[in-house]
């Protein structure tokens, strides 16, 4: 049975680490490189890793012999890099040959499903019914798609020194963030 009250605290709570409108500055910058974001494809691998993890997240961490903090420090690398690219201007992340292999690295993983996402999925799994969260999540990839085929709109609005001024301060940002999981995950 659903739980509206719990869905609509689920939604929100991904909402928020997920962080989709915080990303447009790297979504944009991600399809200048790449030349183009298919949102169907972005959002449905995002869909899928989010939902994988909500059904075996855990358990296959543990397989591989990886905690969870390990997981968010290894995601927290990755969105740091991202942020120092925003703001320095230089490009560690070399385009891949294909749009699709972009679209899965970085942006399904770490930038929309990552180790914040993730692991939030599994907190919410001792609060929350599974139907509840896989409703949240669905509710969310919705989100997430309409912010993916807007980006182009939300581009021009902006303008070049627009962009550049968001992609910069969004840079500063995205490496806060990255810098508060790895301590949080170390202990720190």
């Amino acid at each position: 049975m659903l739980h509206i009250k719990d869905i609509v605290t689920i939604t929100f709570t991904l909402f928020a680490v997920i962080d989709i409108l915080g990303s447009i500055p790297v979504l944009i910058a991600l399809k200048e490189k790449l030349g183009r974001i298919q949102p169907v494809r972005a959002t449905l691998a995002s869909g899928l890793l989010m939902i994988l993890f909500l059904l075996v997240g855990e358990p296959f961490l543990a397989l591989m012999g990886v905690d969870i903090h390990s997981f968010a420090v290894a995601g927290s690398v990755v969105i740091f890099i991202l942020g120092l690219e925003m703001v320095l201007g230089v490009e560690f992340f070399k385009s891949e040959k294909s749009t699709e292999a972009g679209e899965l690295v970085p942006i399904a993983f770490p930038l929309i499903a990552g180790s914040g996402t993730l692991t939030t999925i599994m907190s919410l799994k001792a609060n929350f019914n599974f139907y509840d969260i896989l409703v949240g999540i669905l509710i969310n990839l919705i989100v997430i798609y309409v912010v993916l085929r807007s980006l182009h709109y939300i581009e021009r609005m902006l303008g070049e020194a627009g962009l550049l001024v968001v992609r910069k301060f969004f840079g500063v940002i995205l490496i806060a963030i990255a810098v508060k999981i790895f301590k949080t995950n170390l202990g720190i």
